[in-house]
């Protein structure tokens, strides 16, 4: 499995995971993404098919082969454009959780979605001061029985990534339209997501990609905010090894 994380997420939010996917006997590989984590931080490469071609990297020097690829919120248009740029030869399986997929502004042909004006101020409010906006949208981020010490680990997480970088992240999970890559997915895929997530809500999110990945399965999870990961984690490890074994 090659795991990709959120936007401000490094792979250290996935051990427990990887964990317990290591004790069902899958290898698992998670990248940290450009600007994150253990990563180098260059100044440039943070458009969406850089940052793909940086997953393809990872999957073409280790020659994996028969990959379910895992992406979480940002980590899902990473995954999507991956087999629309590289092609489905090295996975076998996707799972999208949380996506953030396929289009997130409004246009004409688009026209249920984000105002960009809506967006850009959100933007805004990140470059003023990151901090604040993270405080300002942490209460339906989690579930109520979060412990604090969680959100902490989250918040100094996210912190830890350059404010230039996560903002040029930001754009570029605000502007990929990825409906055409998203129409042309011929591997079997999981979608997961919760319906009171408030970061990428469903009915824009998860629904849509659902209707345009032929064959896909959504599952959706009552009362469940953003990270699935992280604040359910024990239901996802059961529907990706279900998913896996199918």
């Amino acid at each position: 499995m090659v795991l990709l994380s959120a936007w401000t997420f490094d792979a250290s939010f996935w051990g427990c995971h990887i964990a317990a996917l290591n004790a069902e006997g899958f290898r698992c590989v998670a990248p940290d993404r450009r600007g994150h984590g253990r990563s180098d931080m260059p100044s440039t490469g943070y458009d969406l098919d850089t940052l793909t071609d940086d997953v393809a990297a990872v999957i073409e020097q280790r020659d994996l082969r028969d990959v379910a690829l895992v992406g979480f919120s940002m980590g899902t248009a990473e995954a999507v454009n991956y087999l629309a740029r590289h092609g489905s030869e090295r996975i076998s399986r996707l799972v999208l959780v949380a996506p953030t997929t396929p289009f997130l502004v409004k246009t004409e042909d688009n026209p249920d979605a984000v105002p960009k004006a809506m967006i850009d101020a959100d933007n805004a409010a990140v470059a003023r001061d990151f901090a604040k906006w993270i405080a300002a949208n942490e209460a339906p981020f989690f579930t109520p029985e979060t412990p604090e010490i969680t959100r902490t680990w989250i918040r100094e997480m996210m912190l830890s990534v350059p404010l230039p970088v996560a903002l040029a992240c930001r754009r570029t999970i605000a502007f990929a339209d990825l409906r055409a890559a998203a129409a042309k997915i011929d591997r079997p895929t999981l979608i997961l997501h919760g319906d009171k997530d408030a970061s990428a809500p469903l009915s824009l999110t998860g629904a849509k990609t659902a209707k345009l990945i032929k064959g896909s399965r959504l599952i959706v999870y009552e009362g469940a905010p953003h990270p699935l990961p992280l604040t359910h984690g024990e239901r996802l490890l059961a529907d990706m090894l279900a998913f896996m074994a199918a």
